[in-house]
């Protein structure tokens, strides 16, 4: 494990790593080490409480939501989206379900259309950030993009899909969606750390999320949501993440039941490297399973294995910087 620390160490100190690294197994934790500084305005330096924002790693949290509601009959897989979102985006196709939208296979245009060439350090928004604050503020921004393809046809990660995902889940509960996230998933996982934060009102121990322009480190608070909804914007911690993943194959968020429908393989992406369930990631050729997050200031991996329980968790605030450590820790801890 020293010879871990030294290289993980190496690695960010030559690649100005700014973040936090998490491995453990059942025997407890092996690694968590702290990197650089959460806000580089005030030397804030980053340590193990702080909070991150873990961009799409929020969607297997979203996915959970959603099936909690099944869990309780508000919901099932082939509930449409057209049954619940009335006359609002016409676009989508009127057969669009539920089970679509949560494997990524719903063809409906996407808002940040990942297929396309983005730089995500542009603005992207195309309304202002500040405006986001709750789902139906995200009904402009999800409005007017034309379907890519047939429901079920195929797998293409959208974005719109699992906000679409956030506002069936609110109109069927009749709670905000955030909320729902809170009483679905983070109480019943004892997780302490993990909201939906404003990005203009962070609390001391949330780091801010930076990108460089022109040489210069800039935060990303013009260029993301002011709150994050279905599809990003949650934060958490390495102790948070770590107590995730447990809860959930402990089957404390939904039943083990739920859960082996969740991670049971819907497509496999055209490299054949991974796969996707219901709102997880799924390694190609193991039972790996994982979220991931990238954005401008923002850069979350984590991974659990069911059958040795080990777990490794890497978040920066920055969009690149987990890439190294990610790569290091994927030959080393998971081979």
């Amino acid at each position: 494990m020293d010879a871990l620390e030294r290289s993980v160490t190496e690695v960010a100190r030559r690649t100005d790593f700014s973040g936090v690294v998490r491995v453990d197994d059942e025997a407890g934790t092996r690694l968590a080490l702290a990197y650089g500084l959460a806000d580089r305005a005030n030397s804030v330096d980053v340590t193990l409480d702080t909070r991150f924002a873990v961009a799409s790693g929020t969607k297997g949290l979203t996915a959970l939501t959603v099936m909690g509601l099944v869990e309780r009959g508000e919901l099932s897989l082939d509930t449409t989206a057209r049954s619940v979102l009335g006359k609002d985006l016409p676009l989508v196709d009127d057969a669009v379900t539920v089970e679509q939208l949560l494997a990524h296979r719903s063809g409906i245009g996407d808002y940040l259309d990942e297929d396309t060439d983005l730089d995500i350090e542009d603005y992207l928004m195309p309304v202002p950030v500040h405006e986001l604050t709750t789902t139906e503020d995200y009904l402009r921004v999800l409005d007017g993009h034309r379907a890519k393809f047939a429901p079920g046809e195929r797998f293409s990660y959208c974005n719109s899909g699992y906000v679409v995902l956030a506002l069936i889940a609110e109109r069927r509960a009749g709670q905000p969606f955030p909320e729902l996230v809170t009483s679905l998933v983070c109480e019943p996982a004892g997780l302490v750390d993990t909201d939906y934060l404003r990005s203009d009102q962070l609390p001391g121990r949330a780091a801010l999320g930076y990108l460089q322009v022109d040489g210069h480190w800039r935060t990303n608070l013009l260029h993301l949501p002011v709150r994050g909804n279905g599809d990003g914007g949650i934060y958490s911690t390495v102790a948070d993440v770590h107590r995730f993943w447990l809860a959930l194959f402990d089957g404390r968020i939904v039943t083990l039941q739920t859960l082996a429908e969740m991670v049971r393989p819907r497509s496999t992406v055209p490299s054949g490297k991974y796969r996707y369930g219901l709102g997880f990631w799924l390694h190609g050729s193991s039972d790996v399973v994982q979220l991931d997050g990238y954005d401008v200031g923002v850069s979350f991996h984590s991974w659990y294995d069911p059958a040795s329980g080990l777990t490794a968790t890497v978040i920066a605030n920055t969009a690149e910087g987990a890439g190294p450590v990610l790569e290091l820790l994927q030959t080393i801890v998971f081979g």
